[in-house]
């Protein structure tokens, strides 16, 4: 499941009764190591959370001096009183610290954190406008993914990975009784959003015994060494389990969802809802990681847009553009080799020269199960526990990858130098534990999404070509970008947006459409990955202004990668 600010929340009641015992009980020691000792307490509390949080943050977290964690998922709150007192106390807490009298890298943990924190109050205030069933990215798309990736160290993981199936229900009614309380305040999803997510639970029960979670449960099981008897058991328990809890809990929330379907008041964006705008300008603050306004965003989007059409019209203008082929097309390129595994290699050696080099980690390969890809992105990276980060997974979806450059780009955005090339060269700097819990999408993102535009002048095509794909590619981003602003902060309906769309020579309806529903569900995204993106161009050229002569690629790249997931703020004030 995705990292939600509120997470943090849970460790409001510890730190507003243990901070001052941990500054009493080193009263003598530096601010250094009196703040250390408060973040690594954080870290452990938090990564302690919950079952899930806990495995894919630490392989071994008794090394982390974390120790009998009862196994559950945690529950999705309600309470906004509680959870807003959590965010204040947790803000209080840091605030103590003399900031000043800390060493460069703990002002830095101090800073991110502190934004971290201030954007989870921020929200904190509208806890009923979360939605944790958003499309694509919700629990109900997620949850499954996390239980096949689950590893199974030994045979204590399994047994504990089985136990958490019996969690599942609980869980679900949880978030059930969440949406029973968005319904009450009339900020229930769109109805048609509402039938995506009954139908996606619907067909993921429908797999029945070709359920991925029996085939996934079956190769961890075979990583150990257990008995043929032992095996047999584990996998019936795991049968049991599965159609006891697991599928059943998925039914249960479908039926929920449809009894409330029809309950929302709004149709169209968070602009209708009271207050819809505020809480839209606190998502996207968290989202992106940018402290522009929303009027600000939407001017550095159409200024960007403005560059890309620049950029396309001097190559169509250019005598080396070649007439023999669909230049604005990618569909049909086929690769000299098109193994995901050759790309991966390939794509690692155009790193030298631009990036620092990366540490040595292995690469499993994975494909989205058929009957679920409609459901899920084109491709997923599954970040390691930051004590096993040289082993890594990239999911791909083959029902969203129609040819061959486009799963070259995408295995650039998943791998390198996107996702997994950011994650373990951070992860081998060794930085603060609490920093690998802190997520800022905007970062995340924006890399990813830098790093697939970077992707298509490795891919061996023509680099009229190349150039003419990547600034296309940059400007759909844009549309997009600009239509989630447009009717989550303007108030767009469904005709605005496919007039927008309209006017920019896209005309399919029905895919229209369908970003619609997907924008309406889930504020913000598409914006991690766009303006995310043009803030890391905005950084290159602050980095190209402040460092002159001295600029390179792979200095600027070390230092975004060395500074780790933040605000842009932070970045450009590390640029200066």
């Amino acid at each position: 499941m995705s990292k939600k600010r509120s997470a943090i929340f849970v460790l409001a009641f510890f730190l507003a009764f243990s901070c001052s015992v941990f500054l009493f009980r080193c009263v003598t020691r530096g601010e250094d190591a009196k703040f250390e000792t408060y973040t690594e307490e954080l870290f452990r509390q938090e990564a302690a959370s919950g079952t899930i949080t806990l495995h894919y943050t630490l392989k071994n977290p008794e090394a982390y001096n974390v120790h009998h964690v009862p196994v559950t998922y945690g529950s999705v709150s309600t309470d906004k009183e509680t959870v807003c007192a959590a965010a204040e106390n947790a803000l209080a807490s840091l605030r103590s610290f003399h900031r000043s009298r800390l060493s460069s890298e703990n002002r830095l943990t101090y800073d991110v954190l502190e934004s971290y924190l201030t954007a989870s109050l921020a929200e904190s205030e509208y806890l009923l406008y979360e939605e944790p069933l958003a499309p694509l990215t919700g629990t109900q798309s997620q949850l499954p993914i996390l239980l096949s990736e689950y590893e199974f160290y030994d045979t204590e993981d399994c047994e504990t990975y089985l136990e958490l199936l019996k969690e599942t229900p609980e869980y679900f009614r949880s978030i059930a009784s969440f949406e029973e309380a968005k319904s009450r305040e009339g900020l229930f999803m769109s109805s048609r959003n509402a039938d995506g997510i009954i139908e996606e639970c619907l067909a993921f029960t429908s797999l029945k015994d070709k359920n991925y979670l029996y085939s996934s449960f079956e190769e961890r099981l075979s990583q150990l060494d257990l008995t043929d008897d032992e095996k047999e058991q584990y996998e019936k328990t795991n049968d049991e389990y599965l159609k006891t809890y697991v599928f059943p809990a998925y039914e249960e929330l479908a039926d929920a969802l449809e009894d409330l379907r029809t309950s929302g008041k709004n149709e169209n964006g968070l602009h209708y809802l009271p207050e819809g705008d505020s809480y839209y300008e606190c998502v996207v603050a968290g989202e992106t990681g940018s402290s522009r306004s929303i009027p600000e965003l939407q001017s550095l989007t159409r200024s960007q847009m403005a560059d890309d059409l620049t950029a396309i019209q001097e190559v169509l203008e250019s005598d080396d553009l070649s007439s023999s082929s669909d230049l604005f097309s990618g569909q049909g390129t086929v690769l000299s080799d098109s193994n995901p595994e050759s790309i991966l290699v390939s794509l690692q050696s155009k790193l030298s020269g631009s990036f620092p080099a990366p540490p040595a980690v292995n690469t499993q390969i994975k494909y989205v199960q058929k009957d679920m890809e409609e459901y899920f992105s084109p491709a997923f990276y599954m970040i390691p526990p930051i004590d096993n980060s040289q082993e890594n997974v990239i999911y791909i979806n083959q029902g969203h990858i129609p040819d061959d450059l486009t799963l070259f780009t995408t295995l650039a955005h998943e791998g390198y130098p996107g996702h997994l090339y950011q994650t373990t060269y951070y992860a081998s700097t060794d930085p603060a534990p609490i920093r690998n819990l802190l997520g800022f999408g905007g970062y995340t993102e924006g890399w990813a999404t830098y790093s697939e535009m970077l992707s298509y002048y490795y891919a061996d095509i023509p680099k009229e070509q190349a150039a003419l794909l990547q600034h296309n590619a940059s400007l759909i981003l844009g549309l997009y970008a600009l239509a989630d602003m447009g009717i989550h902060y303007d108030g767009w309906t469904l005709a605005d947006t496919v007039s927008f769309f309209h006017d920019y020579g896209i005309g399919d309806t029905d895919t229209i459409k369908e970003i619609y529903d997907l924008i309406i569900g889930d504020p913000g995204n598409y914006l991690k990955y766009y303006i995310g993106y043009v803030e890391f161009l905005e950084l290159k050229k602050d980095a190209i202004r402040a460092w002159k002569d001295d600029f390179s690629q792979e200095r600027f790249h070390k230092l975004i990668l060395e500074t780790g997931p933040a605000p842009f703020d932070i970045l450009r004030e590390k640029i200066q």
